[in-house]
């Protein structure tokens, strides 16, 4: 069985700064692409970034600039280092990341941003 455990949310003024991991265990034969998703209340749940087994990375325009999203495949982690955080950027993030050749979710971190 897979898990995927988030960590690193909370409370932070407008302008600063959070840092999310998303730790993988359990029965693990492959890794291929790590992301972040968020939803906000009453809206649709979108892609904030996506990191492939190559390092390469791909993110919404509206992060671009402000949010880095890293692996370490040694830990099975990836994380997402958010910098000058809006209140716009409030909302549950999600971890998903493609394990064994399926897609598995996290239970989701709440990040909200004070203006």
């Amino acid at each position: 069985q897979v898990q995927l455990v988030e960590s690193g949310g909370g409370l932070v003024q407008a302008g600063g700064s959070l840092r999310l991991s998303c730790a993988v265990s359990g029965v693990i034969f492959s890794i291929h692409t790590m992301g972040w998703y968020r939803q906000a209340p009453g809206k649709q749940r979108e892609l904030v970034a996506h990191i492939f087994s190559d390092g390469s990375t791909d993110y919404a325009d509206s992060v671009k600039g402000r949010f880095t999203i890293s692996r370490s495949n040694a830990k099975d982690t990836v994380y997402l280092q958010m910098n000058s955080l809006k209140p716009e950027d409030t909302a549950v993030y999600y971890c998903k990341c493609q394990i064994n050749f399926a897609p598995y979710w996290g239970q989701g971190t709440q990040v909200t941003v004070s203006s």
